[in-house]
C-alpha cells in the first residue's frame, strides 16, 4: 500500500466519473483497493449512488475515512447536474477539480492522480486549449510534449501512439527520428519506474502498409524509423522493427514485447480498445508524478442509468498505487 491516498478527479459531472468511481469503491474489498479520495463535486455522485459519502477538506483524512465511506473532496458547485446532459458549468467543475487533485498530488498529499473522463468538446467551449488531460497534466508538471507518453494499457497489451490527437494527414510530418528516440527512451524509462521491467521489450510498428516494403509503399520506416531504432539499440535498448502492423498484435507476437509504439492514434488504440475495452488504462509515462485514467470516455448516453462498468476505472487506481508503491520504495531504497 501507498502511504498516502490516491487522488481521483471525477471528470466531467454529468458523465459516467461518478458513478464508476463510487462503484470502484463498492469493490475496494474484493479488489483490494488502495485508498483513495475524490476531487469534485459530490452531488454529481449522490445522483447516481445510494451510498455512504465522507465530506473531507483535507487529504489526511481520507485514509481513516475510507473503510466506510467514499472521501470526497468538494469543489466548487457544478450548477445544475443532470446525468447525461453536459453543460459549461460541469466542464468548469470538471477543470477544477483536475487542477485540485493535481496540485495535491504534486505536493505529496496524495500519492498518484487518476483522472475521472471530460468532454473535450466541452472543456474547448470554456477556453482550454490543451489536446487533452495528458498534455495538460504534462504541462502542469513542468513536461514537455515529447518526454510525456501516453500509454495504453490492458492485461495482455501496452501500447504508445507516437503522435496523438492530430490528423492524420499531418503524421508524416510529425514523425521524425527525434520524436521517435524522445517516446522510445520515455517508454523504457516508464516501464522501469513504474512497472518494474529492468530491460523492457519494444517494438515499432510501421506507418506504412507491409512496414513500407523496402521503400515501395512509403519510406518513412527507411528515412525516420531505421535510424532511429539503430541509435537506441546502440544506446543499448532491446527495441526491434518497424514491423508491420497488422501482424503485430496477434497472441504470439504480443508475447515477444512488452509495448508497441505506433505512428498515430488509431493504431495503437484499436487493438488495445479491441481486446481490453471495459478494462483498459491510459497512463502518461515521463512525469514526476503517477497519473493513470480509464481509456474511455464519459457516454453520456448511459451516465445515470446504473449501467457504467467500473472495470477500467478499477484497473486504473490499481494500476496507480502499484506504480506509485513503486516508485515510493525506490525513492526509499536510494535515500538509504
Amino acid at each position: 500500500m501507498t502511504t498516502q491516498p490516491l487522488a481521483i478527479s471525477l471528470g466531467d459531472p454529468a458523465g459516467i466519473g461518478p458513478e464508476i468511481v463510487a462503484k470502484a469503491w463498492d469493490a475496494r474489498i474484493e479488489r483490494n483497493l488502495p485508498p483513495f479520495f475524490a476531487v469534485g463535486d459530490a452531488r454529481s455522485v449522490m445522483r447516481v449512488w445510494n451510498g455512504p459519502i465522507a465530506a473531507i477538506t483535507d487529504p489526511r483524512a481520507a485514509a481513516g475515512a475510507f473503510a466506510d465511506a467514499l472521501p470526497v473532496m468538494t469543489v466548487e458547485d457544478a450548477g445544475d447536474i443532470v446525468p447525461g446532459v453536459p453543460d459549461p458549468e460541469g466542464a468548469r467543475c470538471a477543470l477544477r477539480s483536475i487542477e485540485l487533485a493535481l496540485g495535491l498530488v504534486r505536493s505529496g498529499a496524495a500519492s498518484a492522480l487518476v483522472t475521472g473522463p471530460v468532454s473535450k468538446s466541452q472543456l474547448y467551449a470554456i477556453g482550454f486549449t490543451h489536446p487533452g488531460q495528458t498534455e495538460f497534466v504534462a504541462e502542469r508538471c513542468g513536461v514537455s510534449g515529447d518526454n510525456a507518453v501516453m500509454m495504453l494499457a490492458g492485461p495482455g497489451l501496452r501500447v504508445v501512439p507516437m503522435t496523438t490527437h492530430v490528423p492524420l494527414s499531418a503524421v508524416p510530418d510529425l514523425l521524425t527520428i527525434d520524436l521517435v528516440l524522445h517516446k522510445a527512451r520515455a517508454t523504457a524509462r516508464g516501464l522501469q519506474r513504474n512497472f518494474g521491467i529492468d530491460r523492457p521489450r519494444l517494438v515499432m510498428a510501421g506507418l506504412n502498409p507491409h512496414a513500407g516494403e523496402s521503400g515501395a509503399i512509403g519510406r518513412e520506416e527507411i528515412d525516420v524509423m531505421e535510424p532511429a531504432i539503430a541509435i537506441l539499440q546502440a544506446e543499448g535498448m532491446d527495441i526491434t522493427g518497424p514491423h508491420a502492423a497488422d501482424t503485430l498484435f496477434h497472441p504470439r507476437a504480443r508475447a515477444r514485447y512488452d509495448v508497441a509504439l505506433c505512428p498515430y492514434h488509431d493504431q495503437a488504440l484499436v487493438p488495445l480498445k479491441t481486446l481490453f475495452f471495459d478494462d483498459g488504462v491510459n497512463i502518461t509515462l515521463g512525469l514526476p508524478i503517477v497519473r493513470t485514467s480509464p481509456d474511455h470516455g464519459t457516454a453520456f448516453a448511459i451516465a445515470g442509468q446504473d449501467r457504467a462498468e467500473p472495470g477500467a476505472m478499477i484497473a486504473a487506481i490499481t494500476m496507480a498505487g502499484e506504480a506509485a508503491t513503486r516508485r515510493a520504495a525506490t525513492a526509499a531504497a536510494v535515500a538509504a
